[in-house]
């Protein structure tokens, strides 16, 4: 049936100019679903960004969540490239940069290829700061805990991005 977005966090530990609570929702109908919880774990920007084909940095994305920028190919075709290269969840941030607000429903592409690791769409503004502090600091990766479940963070405590309206 049709619903409402269904929500799913994490938080950045490292490094701290961005360690706030990220909001991302699951892909609609493919990939799976986390049933662990990572509490330290390599958030690594795929390179080249779109994750269309092999990847550069792919021994960087074994046994990791990798952050992948929207265009050039499917959600599930990136999806794939991930699972391929060993990764355990992506990440999949928009490519409009300003996009603060608006989540995009990440749907299968029609070719009945299946993909087994959790796929997440995050907002364009979120992904462009998190990759943004990443070349600030010359680091390869972002360490995250996900998922983090929001209901038992009193309000006051939870760190959301100064650019997210919640």
């Amino acid at each position: 049936g049709l619903r409402i977005h269904e929500y799913l966090y994490f938080q950045v530990l490292s490094p701290g100019d961005i360690r706030y609570i990220f909001t991302a929702t699951p892909a609609k109908d493919f990939g799976g679903v986390f049933n662990t919880r990572y509490d330290q774990i390599h958030l690594v920007p795929a390179d080249p960004p779109e994750a269309c084909g092999e990847l550069n940095n792919g021994v960087f994305i074994q046994d990791q969540i990798a952050l992948v920028e929207r265009g050039g190919c499917s959600f599930l075709s990136k999806t794939r490239v991930i699972q391929e290269h060993g990764g355990r969840a992506v990440i999949i941030a928009d490519n409009a940069y300003d996009n603060d607000s608006f989540y995009i429903e990440m749907i299968q592409d029609s070719t009945k290829r299946t993909a087994d690791i959790p796929a997440l769409f995050l907002l364009g503004r979120d992904g462009y700061m998190i990759r943004r502090s990443l070349e600030q600091h010359g680091l390869p990766w972002a360490v995250i805990s996900i998922p983090v479940n929001v209901t038992s963070i009193p309000t006051y405590e939870m760190m959301q991005p100064p650019w997210t309206f919640w």
